[in-house]
């Protein structure tokens, strides 16, 4: 029979369908219908200057809202031959995985929602708390914080808000293993992630899986790592797993937010002196660049004129974890209850995957666009 989840479910953030072919329990094939979400941001942003632009790339995804305008800011300054200088190159990698660190947490207090566990999923949650509480401390906002520009960052940090930080960081790091030992060493949570979901690493590379997602099924790949600022300040490994199921995935997270931690002491402890931003004269042309969101890649394809944004095209990590990988993930899965938690597991962002949203008008389908030629 043919089981709809969605597209209004207690188990989804966002509206979507899963519509799941099952035989009694087993679920033996998944379809996802998008198209209940549409935005049209890109073509907003087209005939606009950047510095209306890069606003709204702040709210094409609430949780990686950071990276988008961190990206948008870097592409624009590939195409004007400029970069940020060194300390806003660290005050950036400092809000970054700051960002990541909320974002993991509540991906994972979100996963353990959807397995009715909400002595974790408070927990975490709590925890999540003063990540919110740092990111607030040096950008003055939460969620959408209005942090870059082009050419460095907005504002400068006073070092009594970056040992204020350290403190909330220090706390995050000394209780994150009580709320990992809960999970990893539960005996039910193992039974309801250990081999459910699996997506093996061959199928993770012909769903294109990115981010969190790839890396727990052994894809060693991350963003970061080729970036020039990682690259030119701090030394900098895939955190990976191999077992591609819900608990690698939930796991996965956690060993990155151990990384995130060590970063933020090593950027913070060794920031340098310096300005903050330097003047750019954004020029006509088209440029290509890549950021590590939480959640995974984000693409910006830019094509400017003068200080306008001509056409923009941007590629966000959930297209590929949810349309691509789930399929994977969902095959096969023992019961329609962990087909819920097993779609959970992806970190689900539809905001951003349907950013355009364009409806066939043949079939009444949403279509994504993610790449344009350039003319």
């Amino acid at each position: 029979m043919i089981l709809p989840i969605g597209p209004i479910h207690p188990g989804l953030k966002e509206p979507l369908r899963l519509k799941l072919q099952t035989q009694g329990e087993k679920v033996i094939k998944a379809e996802i219908d998008y198209g209940y979400v549409h935005r049209g941001i890109e073509k907003i942003m087209e005939g606009k200057t950047w510095q209306k632009c890069i606003y709204l790339a702040e709210r094409i995804c609430g949780i990686c809202s950071y990276e988008h305008t961190q990206t948008f800011a870097e592409t624009i300054e590939l195409i004007s031959g400029a970069q940020a200088p060194p300390r806003a190159q660290y005050l950036r990698v400092i809000t970054n995985e700051l960002d990541r660190i909320q974002s993991h947490l509540l991906a994972n207090s979100t996963f353990y929602k959807t397995m009715d566990h909400e002595t974790l999923f408070m927990q975490v949650l709590d925890l999540r708390e003063y990540a919110m509480d740092a990111i607030e401390l040096l950008t003055g906002n939460r969620v959408n914080m209005g942090w870059n520009v082009v050419g460095g960052v907005r504002m400068d940090a006073e070092q009594k808000h970056l040992d204020a930080i350290l403190e909330k960081v220090a706390y995050i790091e000394n209780n994150l293993d009580n709320h990992v030992a809960l999970f990893e060493e539960g005996p039910i949570l193992a039974l309801r992630t250990k081999g459910v979901g699996v997506m093996t690493r061959e199928e993770a590379i012909k769903g294109h899986a990115v981010g969190p997602i790839g890396r727990a099924s052994g894809l060693k790949h991350d963003y970061r790592i080729n970036h020039h600022t990682y690259n030119d300040y701090f030394d900098l490994k895939p955190v990976w797993r191999k077992e591609g199921d819900n608990f690698a995935r939930t796991m996965n997270r956690y060993d990155e937010i151990r990384q995130s931690i060590d970063l933020l002491k090593d950027a913070i402890n060794n920031i340098p002196q310096g300005n903050i931003r330097v003047p750019v004269e954004v020029k006509s042309g088209y440029g290509e660049w890549r950021g590590e969101a939480p959640r995974g890649e984000v693409t910006y394809m830019i094509e400017t004129n003068g200080n306008l944004i001509k056409r923009i095209s941007i590629r966000t990590p959930s297209i590929m974890n949810i349309d691509s990988c789930a399929r994977y993930m969902l095959k096969n899965v023992a019961t329609v209850a962990d087909a819920v938690t097993t779609y959970a597991s992806t970190d689900p962002c539809i905001a951003c995957a349907e950013r355009v949203a364009i409806t066939d008008i043949d079939t009444g389908k949403s279509v994504t666009k993610d790449f344009f030629e350039v003319e």
